[in-house]
Formats: structure tokens, sequence, C-alpha cells
């Protein structure tokens, strides 16, 4: 049995339908609960990449029961309960089909869209003058529409999402507010563990008239961080930041001449880059949380997996 999961084909009790995403696995419990199935597969330039990474989707389950937990004050989210180390069960919504972007610091693909001449993103204008990984004055909200697998997400405005009535203007201002203030309580956590949280994305849905939260909250596949040690110093050097987020995948894809660009090949991963890279995503976990990472079995994984929901859902 493989180490890593890179496809399921469960059949849970009430499953209704199942759709998957570039990294997960979402199976439809009668329009009542959500299973997501948190897989290894890992995904770069809306591309998902040949080989899966031992332990990713723990890593990434993990972090974000722990960060659901630490903002439910903020806003409810989906999240009932973790079965398996790799899978959440949670309620079922109905997706807003946008994704809410928040930006501290010019960096990525802002810093690329920047250095190329660009000074507005998705309507913020930004100013000229500004420098690779410096902090903008209050943190911005850059929205992109929520793509189909296979397609890549689209920057789009405030106004543009208002007036085609993707949101309307009464809750799309709440989204705003909501993002911003998890984005605040991110910041104030990654602070306390000696880091900076940098830029991150945010999923909602509706329920009942209500707002959840749903998906992924700061983890690295979601969120990029910076070491907060020696930002300062890199930064007035010009030198690049020792970075916390899956960023290190994207710099050796486009090493190896690799965007997701028409017509562009997936450079060969060694089993040697397989490895560092879930290294690297212990090292995310462990550095975030600051707490030690328990590989959970994965002789059977395919297997466990399937008895802890299937056990959890006939509990329900």
């Amino acid at each position: 049995m493989s180490k890593a999961i890179v496809k399921t084909d469960y059949n849970f009790p009430g499953q209704k339908s199942v759709y998957k995403g570039k990294v997960r696995d979402v199976y439809n419990i009668n329009d009542d609960y959500l299973v997501m199935v948190v897989s290894d597969r890992i995904s770069a330039f809306d591309v998902v990449l040949p080989k899966g990474i031992p332990f990713k989707g723990q890593v990434l389950n993990q972090i974000a029961e722990k960060f659901l937990d630490a903002t439910a004050d903020i806003v409810p989210n989906w999240k009932i309960a973790t079965p398996d180390p790799t899978v959440t069960v949670g309620h079922f919504c109905e997706t807003y089909p946008v994704e809410m972007i928040v930006r501290g610091y010019l960096t990525g693909s802002s810093w690329r869209l920047y250095k190329d001449g660009g000074r507005d993103i998705c309507g913020v204008p930004i100013p000229d003058g500004m420098k690779e990984h410096e902090a903008f004055p209050e943190p911005i909200l850059t929205p992109t529409t929520k793509a189909e697998q296979g397609e890549h997400d689209e920057n789009i405005t405030r106004e543009e999402i208002i007036k085609q009535g993707l949101v309307s203007e009464e809750e799309y201002l709440e989204l705003e507010r909501i993002s911003l203030e998890l984005f605040k309580r991110g910041s104030e956590i990654a602070k306390e563990m000696g880091l900076i949280l940098v830029d991150t994305k945010y999923e909602f849905g509706r329920k009942d008239g209500q707002i959840y939260l749903i998906d992924e909250i700061h983890t690295p596949d979601s969120s990029r961080y910076f070491y907060a040690d020696g930002y300062q110093e890199r930064f007035d050097k010009g030198e690049n930041q020792k970075q916390l987020s899956k960023e290190f995948v994207r710099e050796w894809l486009m090493d190896n001449n690799f965007q997701g660009r028409e017509g562009e090949v997936v450079p060969e991963m060694s089993d040697e880059f397989v490895t560092e890279v879930s290294d690297r995503y212990i090292e995310l976990y462990e550095s975030i949380t600051g707490d030690k990472f328990e590989k959970a079995d994965v002789s059977e994984v395919i297997g466990r997996v399937e008895k802890n929901v299937t056990d959890y859902l006939n509990s329900l």
C-alpha cells in the first residue's frame, strides 16, 4: 500500500456525491455533512504534480483543525469533527464563488506583477517605490474567482463581484470584514511562534442564512509565512526571506522552466525531492503549531481512513 494518499474512491454511509479537487476529495453525505479527505497530492500553478507527498494531507488537516478552533469566535466554521488525521467532517454549505486573498506584504505573485509594472491588484492601488517583501501600510484584500479543477483562479475586483451578482454587496462587505479579522488573529498567533503571516486565502459558504468559514485556514498551502527573526536584516539587504510555505515548490518548478503555461512540461520529481518536500511540510507543522508532529500509521492508509470515517458517520 502506498504511503501517500493520491486517489480515493470511497462509498461512505449516506454518500450522495463526491467532488475531486486539486488536493482534496470531498464527499457529500446526504446534503447534511461533508467528508473532506485531505490527500497527499500537491499542486502548484493550478497544476496537480505527478507524485504525492507522504504526510502532507495530515499536516494540512491538523493545522487547519487548530486554526478553525482558534478562530471560531470570529465566524462559525464548517468543522464538526476530525475522525482521522487526514479527514475533517463538517457542515454542508453553499459555497461562495470567490476566494478572499489577504496580503500583508508585497511578495510572491503580487511582487511578480509589481516588478513587471503592475500598480493595481484587484482594484487595489499599490504605490510606487515598494520593494520585494515590504509590508503594506495595512493588509489589503485581493479576491479571486474560484476556479474549477484544471482552470486558473482569476483576479477580480470588489466592484466586478457585486456587479456580476456573484455575491451581494451586503454579504461581500461582511466577507471582507471577517477576512481581515481572521488575518489579524492569524498574525497574532504567528507572532507568538516567531513567524509573520504574510498572505493567505479564505473560502466561505452559507448555511441557513449564516456565513461559515470553510475549507482549510492558515496552512502552508493556503498561506505564506516568514520567520520574524532576521526579517528586517534580510529586507534591508535585499535578500530573500526565510519562508514557511510551499513557495519553495513553486520556485523549484520555475527553476526547472515550469509555471503552468501551455506547452510546459512538469519536471521529473525524484524520490529525494519528494522526501525533501515531505520533511519540509513536517517542519512547517511544527513551526506553525509549536507541537511535535506525530506521523499517523500509513501501512494501510486508505483502509484506515475508510474505517475511521465510516465508524464516525455511523455514530451520528
